[in-house]
């Protein structure tokens, strides 16, 4: 690591679709989501102005196997990560380009979902904006 030099993300948001688990082809898992965040900020005469944010999420290894089996839509979730921006070219030869958290923490906030039981937290392991085109 460059010295003076930090690459650090820490977000509080609702998932925005269930998440969407893949597998490399030596096997490991792979799981991308939406995160949004909302920010209400006051305008001058008052009134309350709502924004949200969208995020993407990447998630590796035995994590993405734990966001499978138990995050869905509309969890409030903790992540810690790192930013990452990519650039491919898509079906059609256009360059493309997106930015992404690569979570490397993931905790779960709030109540139990549903009747299922899952750990609030797991260590780190060895909808809006939907574009097919992204690799994983």
């Amino acid at each position: 690591m460059q010295r003076g030099s930090v690459n650090k993300v820490h977000l509080v948001g609702h998932v925005g679709s269930d998440p969407e688990v893949r597998y490399t082809p030596s096997g490991t898992a792979v799981a991308n989501m939406s995160l949004a965040t909302n920010e209400v900020r006051r305008d001058k005469e008052g009134a309350d102005i709502e924004s949200t944010e969208w995020h993407r999420l990447v998630v590796w290894g035995k994590q993405a196997e734990f966001v499978g089996n138990y995050v869905k839509k509309g969890q409030l979730l903790y992540i810690e990560g790192r930013l990452q921006t990519r650039t491919w070219q898509d079906r059609n030869g256009v360059e493309r380009r997106t930015t992404e958290v690569v979570t490397e923490t993931l905790t779960m906030l709030g109540g139990k979902r549903d009747t299922e039981e899952a750990p609030a937290e797991i260590d780190p392991a060895s909808q809006p904006p939907d574009d097919d085109d992204i690799p994983f």
